[in-house]
């Protein structure tokens, strides 16, 4: 039987990879999601990237890509911001082939305080950025995953996977900002994204605030959103675990050795 860290991503800014964590990855071996901000694409070179893509390359690590996100506005109707905003992914595809990641987790980017007023724009504006950008990483071998994050409902995103199939762009849930910040259920994400589900991030809080912590120390129910998931998924998705603090890590991994539904 595999170790549960053979099964499951941990996200590590790529800075902190570099700066000191990556020994601590190859130790355990732990497969990285490697955060990619603008600072990181501003001060590392093609070469330092290449660097730490060759090192977890050697140990057999599976990688998974999370693209900027801070001030991007992927269905801006603005053209300086959409502007700045491709430029940001575009130095995120130069990337791809190096590190050859099984995915690349954006986030969706829907907030209906600033889009609902013209949320058709919005959403046509989306689907421009996300079919240019899915069609590259399927070239290169990956799959493009929206993550929900101040969505109050699936049904505010539905509609770009509805029409990004060709793309093959997939659904990131992320359970600690469904619960922070959604008046939709789990369940109810599940039913609706269900189909288009190819990714988890697991983090868990208390309902008020997106705190990161280790999966039971918040209140999220993750025993019954694991059997809710096991009747639409009879396989596992891609699954991040998502610890903002080293003592966040360790507790997660060994309540998901237990709570493993697979």
């Amino acid at each position: 039987m595999s170790r549960i860290e053979e099964k499951v991503q941990v996200n590590i800014p790529f800075s902190m990879l570099w700066d000191s964590y990556i020994e601590l990855f190859i130790k355990n071996r732990l497969n990285p999601e490697i955060g990619l901000d603008a600072i990181s694409l501003k001060q590392f070179s093609k070469d330092d990237f290449k660097k730490i893509a060759r090192r977890l390359h050697r140990q057999g690590l599976t990688i998974t890509l999370h693209a900027p996100f801070i001030d991007l506005s992927p269905g801006s109707l603005d053209p300086d911001v959409m502007e700045l905003t491709r430029y940001r992914f575009k130095q995120l595809v130069e990337l791809v082939p190096l590190f050859k990641p099984k995915t690349v987790v954006c986030h969706a980017g829907y907030d209906w305080k600033r889009y609902g007023y013209f949320k058709e724009e919005w959403v046509e504006k989306s689907l421009q950025t996300w079919s240019w950008l899915g069609s590259l990483i399927a070239g290169e071998g990956g799959q493009l995953m929206l993550e929900n994050v101040y969505e109050h409902s699936p049904e505010d995103i539905r509609v770009l996977f509805e029409n990004l199939e060709n793309q093959h762009v997939g659904f990131c849930l992320d359970t600690g900002h469904q619960y922070a910040f959604s008046r939709t259920s789990l369940k109810g994400w599940l039913d609706s994204l269900g189909p288009y589900l190819g990714q988890l991030h697991l983090h868990d809080n208390n309902g008020k605030f997106d705190d990161h912590l280790a999966m039971g120390n918040g209140k999220i129910n993750f025993e019954a959103f694991f059997s809710a998931l096991k009747e639409i998924k009879k396989t596992p998705p891609v699954i991040t675990l998502e610890p903002h603090q080293d003592k966040a890590l360790w507790p997660s991994l060994e309540f998901l050795e237990k709570a493993w539904p697979w």
